[in-house]
């Protein structure tokens, strides 16, 4: 018989880490380093990836600079896109404008107001830090307006749930990491799988499974948990307790942000924005407020509702869970977290 080895999923660099190298070799141009070949960026966790640099151009007062972007063996819409940032002088700190292919806000409930570039705050705070580093080591005033551009975004974006929730002209620029992880369901539950089996050989009787990296975070530094206790659970919830029931730990939390609990808390067990939404029916119902049907996010609910919305999903969805995994050697908590890190519901 011969075997095959399957190899390990190739990851790739969000859109965000893209315009963060793309405003670096832009801002080296403008004041006075020329254009790299290659430029260096730090992202939020350490790592200092290298890109090539696809797009040079400067004229009086800016200089423009792109990079192609690499989504590694992720099926991402966005892979080969080129993320193009402008730079030139702004009237006062740093200010940022949507060129090209990249949407603008028209809807509250996301994370930046109506009216603003759709560029997410850890992707504004990466480009900025490059801003305030190399200002003072050029000795360079930090008063900087950045426009990313996507040539094509606009249609790209015809692909995602922009439209529908409300940003018009193109893409967003994302990223919490910088980075991106391969998109394999069946690799990703296999890696939740040996995390559960180290956890349980290791004898840990308690072990969380987090949507991302700032709600592991927070949810480790809540529990003093260890580094193996954490299972990158991310959008497969369903796939985690699916194993767990078989291979139990006494104890089991789940932490993550509004939108990804709530749809938790409506019984959906796959998170990601592709196969399953939030569910403002239902939320209108089980809140008692029929203009939560106007509501765009989870998010602009909790903005509405505050503590008794994310108490109530923190709520809902602990008792889905237990519905449908408890009873079977674990007990369960939830732990609903805000894009600052602060927890804002929990249930147990």
């Amino acid at each position: 018989m011969t075997g095959t080895t399957s190899k390990p999923l190739r990851r790739g660099w969000t859109t965000g880490a893209c315009a963060t190298a793309a405003t670096r070799a832009a801002l080296m141009a403008l004041w006075g380093e020329g254009f790299p070949d290659k430029v260096r960026i730090t992202l939020p966790k350490g790592e200092r990836p290298e890109f090539v640099l696809s797009h040079r151009a400067e004229g009086q007062g800016w200089a423009e600079a792109g990079v192609i972007k690499d989504a590694g063996d992720d099926p991402d819409v966005t892979h080969g896109a080129e993320i193009r940032a402008r730079v030139c002088v702004s009237e006062g700190g740093v200010v940022f404008r949507a060129g090209e292919g990249v949407g603008t806000v028209t809807k509250p409930g996301l994370p930046i107001p109506p009216g603003e570039p759709a560029i997410n705050p850890v992707p504004r705070e990466m480009m900025a830090g490059q801003v305030a580093e190399m200002a003072k080591r050029l000795g360079q005033r930090a008063d900087v307006e950045i426009t990313v551009s996507i040539p094509g975004g606009e249609d790209i974006a015809l692909k995602t749930w922009n439209p529908r929730l409300g940003i018009r002209g193109g893409l967003s620029v994302l990223g919490t990491t910088g980075i991106v992880r391969p998109f394999s369901c069946a690799a990703w539950i296999a890696s939740i799988q040996r995390g559960v089996d180290v956890a349980r050989a290791e004898g840990l009787c308690h072990v969380a499974g987090c949507t991302g990296a700032t709600s592991e975070r927070v949810v480790r530094g809540l529990y003093g948990l260890p580094e193996g206790a954490m299972l990158d659970m991310g959008d497969f919830a369903g796939g985690m307790l699916k194993y767990l029931m078989k291979h139990p730990v006494p104890r089991v939390t789940l932490g993550g942000g509004i939108g990804k609990i709530a749809k938790l808390a409506q019984g959906e067990m796959d998170l990601h924005s592709k196969r399953s939404q939030v569910d403002k029916a239902y939320w209108a119902q089980e809140m008692g407020d029929p203009d939560l049907v106007h509501c765009n996010t989870a998010l602009e609910i909790y903005d509405r509702l505050g503590a008794d919305f994310a108490a109530r999903v923190a709520q809902k969805a602990l008792e889905q869970v237990g519905a449908r995994f408890g009873g079977r050697g674990c007990a369960f908590d939830i732990v609903v977290i805000d894009r600052k890190g602060l927890i804002i519901g929990r249930a147990e």
